[in-house]
C-alpha cells in the first residue's frame, strides 16, 4: 500500500525558510517521479516541483525557480522541498504524490491529473 506523509509546514515570516518532507511508504522513492503541489484557499492544486528517477533530474514552477529547491534522501524513503525566501502568495497546503502516467518525459511533469496517492499535505503560512 502506497502511502506518501507530508510535514514540516508552518508559519514564518516574508523572506523565511521551511524544508517540507514527503516521506514515503509502500514505494521506494528513487523508482517513482514525486511531485510537490500546492492550493491556496480558492484556487485549484497547482504544481511546485517535480524529481525524477535514476539521476534525479528537477522540475520546478517559474513562480518557485530559483527560491525552492527539491531533493530526495534514498536512504530515508523521502523526498524534500527546501522553501527559501517565502512570499506570502507561497501560503498553501503543500502536498505530494507519485507519477502514475505509463510514460514521463519532463515535459507534462506539471500535470496534476497524471499524479496520485495524494497525502494529507501540510500548511504553510507565510505572514508578517
Amino acid at each position: 500500500q502506497v502511502q506518501l506523509v507530508e510535514s514540516g509546514g508552518g508559519l514564518v515570516q516574508p523572506g523565511g525558510s521551511l524544508r517540507l518532507s514527503c516521506a514515503a511508504s509502500g514505494i521506494s522513492v528513487d523508482g517513482y517521479v514525486i511531485g510537490w503541489f500546492r492550493q491556496a484557499p480558492g484556487k485549484e492544486r497547482e504544481a511546485v516541483s517535480s524529481i525524477s528517477i535514476g539521476v534525479g533530474r528537477t522540475y520546478y514552477a517559474t513562480s518557485v525557480k530559483g527560491r525552492f529547491t527539491i531533493s530526495r534522501d534514498n536512504s530515508k524513503n523521502t523526498v524534500y522541498l527546501q522553501m527559501n525566501s517565502l512570499k506570502p502568495e507561497d501560503t498553501a497546503v503543500y502536498s505530494c504524490a507519485t507519477y502514475v502516467a505509463p510514460l514521463f518525459d519532463g515535459t507534462t511533469w506539471y500535470r496534476t491529473h497524471d499524479y496520485a496517492y495524494w497525502g494529507q499535505g501540510t500548511q504553510v503560512t507565510v505572514s508578517p
